[in-house]
């Protein structure tokens, strides 16, 4: 029974001792997700390795993993930025983006698990910045916000795809102007619908007169060479026709004296 307490003690010393060094040595890495290993005593961080995937790890005790979501993520931001006669614009964009996950090992030792603040952000305001400053802000207002986007994206990506940053998107969300000058551009844009609205009613108009116009001139030429056509004998020829009928006519009596002047007789009235 003396012994006991003995033997005891330093197993249950060696198993607390095991289960501080399982604690601080086991790594749960969650869905999308990736860990970066650092080897305290053997070269810090390791570069030349795959990073470690989901699920359950075991490391040495004396040495870390950094975890790093590895998923598009968005981050959003908010600047003010010049256009190109010099006025202020509030602009809001967003980032879809995530890092290279072959090459997370590299983004930890050089730019840190703050890499988002340290580099993304900061190239976004400069590729921002240098694309509003090529455009009025009419332009920013109206037109040309689609080629802006893209512009923006592609002086960003430029820049992040050679820091381990795989840049899928910009997206910008709001272009805000000065008052007054927002103001003015909606005045002239309407009065450039309105002109528009007015050429086209006029064209139309000018349209429906042709069409009148070349209605009537085909009326005329037709009546043209209808008349062309009723020639003297044609005429008289009609008239001795019609005058048949009429004399045949049960509730008709006609008079008929005399001639005119081309032969046909002249109607002078009936009972």
């Amino acid at each position: 029974m003396d012994k006991l307490p003995k033997i005891a003690l330093p197993a249950i010393f060696a198993l607390i001792v095991l289960v501080i060094l399982i604690s601080k040595s086991a790594v749960t890495i969650g869905s999308g997700e990736a860990g970066v290993l650092y080897k305290t005593f053997s070269g810090g961080v390791v570069t030349e390795e795959a990073p470690l995937g989901e699920g359950f790890h075991l490391v040495a005790p004396w040495n870390k993993v950094f975890i790093y979501e590895v998923r598009q993520q968005e981050v959003l931001e908010k600047m003010q930025v010049l256009s190109s006669n010099g006025l202020e614009i509030k602009l809001e964009a967003s980032a879809w983006f995530e890092p290279k996950r072959e090459f997370l090992g590299k983004l930890h030792q050089e730019k840190g698990t703050d890499y988002i603040q340290r580099v993304l952000l900061p190239t976004i305001r400069s590729a921002a910045r240098s694309v509003v400053g090529r455009y009025t802000p009419e332009q920013l207002y109206s037109s040309k916000r689609d080629a802006i986007q893209q512009e923006i994206y592609e002086e960003t990506q430029k820049i992040v795809d050679g820091q381990y940053i795989q840049l899928n998107e910009i997206l910008v969300r709001d272009v805000t102007l000065p008052p007054t000058i927002k103001e003015a551009i909606e005045r002239k844009l309407k009065q450039e619908q309105e002109s528009l609205e007015y050429e086209f009613r006029l064209v139309t108009a000018q349209k429906e007169a042709e069409k009148v116009r070349i209605e009537a001139q085909g009326k005329a030429d037709a009546n043209s060479i209808l008349s062309a056509s009723l020639t003297d004998k044609i005429l008289q020829d009609k008239g001795i026709d019609a005058t048949i009928k009429l004399s045949e006519s049960p509730n008709a009596k006609v008079i008929v004296i005399g001639s005119g002047e081309s032969g046909m007789p002249i109607i002078l009235g009936n009972q």
